[in-house]
């Protein structure tokens, strides 16, 4: 089977967790093998022999300096994209507003079996059977926290999604849910397939060497990742951090991890951040293996977000062993189950005495670690790519 993927997510400023999930699919997809048995595979071990040939990925991208696309895929380790005549901009005009600009008309010679839009980017379907993941439906939950432009574009990409496509994926059952209540895309043409996560263990070094590029020396700290934007609501965890540091003094700092986003988030958390001073670090977006030496290194992982799709920050501090707090949503529970513990949304004095609780209780915090790493193990990018394999069979 070819599959055809949109992968001008990993273009992007800040490609997120879309721009992950394209990846590890692209990268996943090619090492499943011919059998049917949706429960065979060698890609849930790294040292077994792979009988590939299940799918071959054929990627493709918007117009862009052929050495830039090259060294992003180099970089997110995979092989060379088509690139399309279009820039972005125009080419997600073209798709969600008009329906044209066809990719499948620039791509390689001989036959593709299905195409995967892995966002609410949502091109033209013409003959070819069309899959489209709609991450969740916050645009249209939450508009205020998103500006004009994003929201547009949402609004018309999940419009072409009920339009045109055969079938739609959602990252859980909780998003599925939340898509069909708050868009016209039926519950029963919405697939929820989880997401997997990196298991690979940070490094003593790795650890050690985010710990002194950010000056943190042996001092503890609590950690959280994500893109500064208002749902994620990071303010409520400055805050809540600021009262318990006024309260109790503990050693830790906090440290912020991610890019700026939109509608002043970055601004917004810096603000609040001042009164503390060299307590709360913000590193902006880190690549992979510092990604995991800070999770590793945290005491403890806080993810207050008013709203998630999926929450994949919490499996990756999982996966490493760290503590998570997280706010209790319903999507959260469905990824984290009794291995986090959950904090009242948007609750300041909650959040206060939960981190207080947690930093000065080793043993919780070791039981909620152990219990975390057994549960990110449930979710890998083979299972995730078999389930989205099936998704194809089924519309071909």
């Amino acid at each position: 089977m070819r599959v055809a993927l949109n992968l001008e997510q990993l273009l992007q400023p800040t490609p997120g967790g879309i721009g992950r999930y394209a990846a590890e699919l692209a990268r996943v997809l090619p090492t499943l093998p011919a059998s049917d048995d949706p429960g065979a595979g060698a890609a849930d071990d790294p040292g077994a022999a792979v009988d590939a040939g299940a799918v071959e990925v054929v990627p493709f991208v918007a117009r862009h300096p052929g050495p830039v696309v090259d060294a992003t895929m180099r970089a997110a380790g995979l092989g060379p994209a088509t690139v399309l005549p279009w820039p972005r901009p125009l080419l997600y005009e073209l798709w969600n507003r008009w329906g044209r600009a066809d990719p499948l008309r620039r791509l390689p010679a001989g036959a593709v079996d299905v195409v995967h839009a892995p966002s609410v980017a949502v091109p033209p379907r013409r003959r070819t059977p069309l899959v489209v993941t709609v991450h969740d439906a916050a645009p249209m939950r939450f508009p205020d926290t998103y500006p004009p432009r994003g929201r547009r574009f949402h609004e018309q990409g999940v419009r072409a999604a009920a339009a045109r496509a055969d079938a739609v994926v959602a990252p859980t059952a909780v998003a599925a849910d939340e898509v069909a209540e708050f868009t016209a895309i039926p519950r029963d043409r919405i697939v929820p397939i989880h997401h997997g996560v990196d298991h690979t263990p940070a490094t003593d070094a790795e650890v050690a060497a985010a710990r002194a590029d950010l000056g943190l020396g042996d001092r503890p700290y609590v950690c959280w990742v994500g893109t500064l934007e208002p749902r994620k609501d990071v303010g409520v965890l400055i805050d809540a951090f600021a009262r318990l540091v006024d309260r109790d003094d503990p050693p830790h700092r906090l440290v912020l991890v991610g890019p700026s986003g939109w509608l002043d988030g970055a601004g917004a958390a810096v603000t609040r951040a001042a009164t503390l001073g060299d307590r709360v670090r913000f590193t902006g977006a880190v690549p992979a293996d510092r990604l995991r030496a800070l999770y590793g290194g945290a005491d403890c992982f806080a993810l207050p977000s008013r709203h998630e799709g999926f929450g994949l920050p919490v499996l990756e501090a999982a996966a490493q062993g760290t503590a998570v707090l997280a706010s209790d949503l319903p999507v959260l529970r469905e990824i984290a189950g009794t291995a986090a513990r959950f904090v009242p949304v948007g609750d300041v004095e909650a959040w206060t005495h939960a981190l207080g609780d947690l930093l000065r209780d080793d043993a919780a915090r070791a039981a909620l670690g152990a219990a975390g790493r057994a549960r990110a193990a449930e979710f890998t990018w083979a299972r995730s790519a078999r389930a989205h394999l099936a998704v194809y069979r089924s519309v071909c």
